[in-house]
């Protein structure tokens, strides 16, 4: 086949995988994880149920895929934001808004239920491992600088803040995000 038509066929394959990942979490988050049917999935994504066994087996599947994505897609956005800026401590205060806001912005998203399906998956133990490497790098970094403590090692201080800040997910507002951080690096600082 012509490269053009194989990039069409992949270019398909992928609107009609994002659609159904899509429609299966806004039908999840409306109805609930055990109320939404593969049926109701195709239906609502306007595609045949045979299309729809084509690239998931079920709904728990499409989940997970669905879940990996936006894992995928907050960890892309961490890093953005740690490349965009050259200052150690403004580099490290900027990623914690980030990942505060993040926190802030899936609260609600998930019923009990679901969030115990999506997080016995390995990409989010893989995540999270990635997220505290992220941050506890970036303290010490700052700390080299003086800007931060240094009797507390730089890992024990990751883990301080990723506790501290995902209480930015029962917060009501991105400025309650905001502050929370500044609460949190004033626990990185050196004692005076």
């Amino acid at each position: 086949m012509p490269k053009l038509w194989n990039e069409t066929i992949e270019a398909h394959r992928r609107d009609v995988r994002d659609a159904v990942l899509a429609t299966t979490a806004a039908l999840v988050f409306d109805r609930g994880l055990r109320s939404v049917t593969m049926s109701q999935i195709a239906e609502e994504t306007g595609i045949g149920r045979a299309t729809l066994y084509k690239y998931f087996p079920d709904v728990d599947s499409i989940l997970h895929a669905w879940h990996a994505r936006e894992i995928g897609q907050h960890l892309h956005q961490l890093f953005e934001v740690r490349d965009q800026i050259s200052d150690a401590g403004r580099r490290l205060e900027e990623v914690l808004n980030a990942f505060a806001l993040i926190t802030y912005q899936t609260r609600g998203h998930h019923d009990p239920e679901l969030v115990r399906l999506l997080h016995r998956d390995e990409h989010v133990g893989h995540a999270q491992h990635q997220i505290r490497d992220l941050i506890r790098d970036l303290i010490a970094e700052a700390a080299r600088g003086g800007a931060l403590r240094k009797d507390v090692s730089a890992d024990e201080l990751a883990g301080y803040c990723l506790h501290a800040l995902s209480a930015a997910g029962s917060l009501d507002s991105k400025a309650a995000t905001r502050r929370l951080v500044q609460v949190t690096l004033a626990g990185l600082r050196p004692p005076s």
